[in-house]
C-alpha cells in the first residue's frame, strides 16, 4: 500500500481539507496521513471563522510523519501564513518527497479568505518551487499571477508563467469558464487537454482538494502524470455526479461512490 501526507486544514463540515484528502485516498487504496495547518469552521454555505495552527506544531507534525513513516505523496492545501509555508518547505528540503501536489488555496468554495495577502509572496518564492504540481483554477492563478484569464490560449499562458516561479509541472483548472470545462496540463515538455461535459451540480464542496489528492495517489501508485491526471478527473467526474445531499449550501461530493454506488 502506498503512504499519501495531505498538509492542509481541517474542514469540520467533512466535505473539504484533510476530511477530503484523506476520504480520497482511502477510496483509491492509499493509506492517508495529515498535518493540520488551520482548523475552520465552515459548512456548506458559510465559512464562520478560523485559526492558524503555529509553525511549532506544525512542524512536529511534520517530523512525527516524515521521521517514522515512509511518505509516498505529498499534497498540499491551505497554508494560511508564512510561518506554516517556513516549516512546510523546511520538511520539505529535509525529506525531499519525489511527488509535492499542491492545490494553493486562497478562498473558500462558501466565500471568506483562507491564505492572507501577505503570505502570497512567501507562497510563490518559498512553496511553488518545491511543488512536482500546481494545480490551480481560474481565480486562484489570476491571484498568483495578477493577471486575467479567459480562455485556453490564457490558461496555457498562466500554465507556462506558473513554470517559470518552479513549478515542476502546472494543471490550470478551467472550471469557472464557460462551455466544457476544460483543464490545462503543462508537464514541463508539452501541454495536455483535459475536458469534461460540465456537471449543473450542487454537490461542489471540496472538488479541488479532491482533485488534487487524487492525482497526488494515483502517481504513489505510479501513474504518469498525464495518466494520473486523467484518471483523478474521471473519479472526480463520478463523485460530483453521485454527489451528497448534505447541507443546504454547496454539498459534498461523495468519494465512495464506487463502492457504495446505490446511496446519495
Amino acid at each position: 500500500m502506498k503512504n499519501c501526507l495531505t498538509i492542509a486544514g481541517s474542514d469540520c463540515s467533512g466535505g473539504a481539507g484533510i476530511q477530503a484528502d484523506i476520504k480520497t485516498f482511502s477510496a483509491l487504496g492509499c493509506y492517508g496521513m495529515s498535518v493540520i495547518t488551520s482548523v475552520f469552521a465552515e459548512n456548506t454555505h458559510a465559512l464562520l471563522s478560523s485559526m492558524s495552527v503555529s509553525q511549532d506544531v506544525i512542524a512536529d507534525q511534520l517530523e512525527a510523519v516524515f521521521s517514522d513513516i515512509r511518505v509516498d505523496a505529498v499534497k498540499i492545501g491551505v497554508l494560511p501564513d508564512t510561518g506554516a509555508m517556513r516549516a512546510v518547505a523546511a520538511a520539505l528540503f529535509k525529506y525531499k518527497p519525489e511527488i509535492v501536489v499542491c492545490d494553493p488555496v486562497i478562498a473558500a468554495t462558501a466565500g471568506g479568505e483562507l491564505m492572507n495577502s501577505s503570505a502570497l509572496g512567501a507562497f510563490i518564492n518559498g512553496i511553488i518551487p518545491l511543488c512536482s504540481l500546481l494545480t490551480p483554477n481560474i481565480p486562484e492563478a489570476e491571484t498568483l499571477l495578477s493577471c486575467h484569464i479567459e480562455n485556453v490560449t490564457d490558461m496555457k499562458a498562466a500554465a507556462l508563467s506558473l513554470f517559470a516561479h518552479g513549478a515542476g509541472a502546472v494543471l490550470i483548472k478551467g472550471g469557472h469558464l464557460t462551455g466544457d470545462a476544460t483543464d490545462v496540463l503543462f508537464d514541463g515538455k508539452e501541454f495536455s487537454i483535459f475536458t469534461h461535459e460540465r456537471l449543473d451540480r450542487k454537490s461542489t464542496h471540496g472538488t479541488g482538494c479532491t482533485l488534487s489528492s487524487a492525482i497526488a495517489a494515483y502517481q504513489a501508485q505510479g501513474k504518469p502524470l498525464p495518466e494520473a491526471v486523467s484518471l483523478a478527473k474521471d473519479y472526480l467526474t463520478g463523485a460530483i455526479e453521485h454527489g451528497l445531499d448534505i447541507g443546504n449550501g454547496h454539498g459534498p461530493t461523495d468519494h465512495f461512490y464506487r463502492l457504495f454506488p446505490e446511496r446519495t
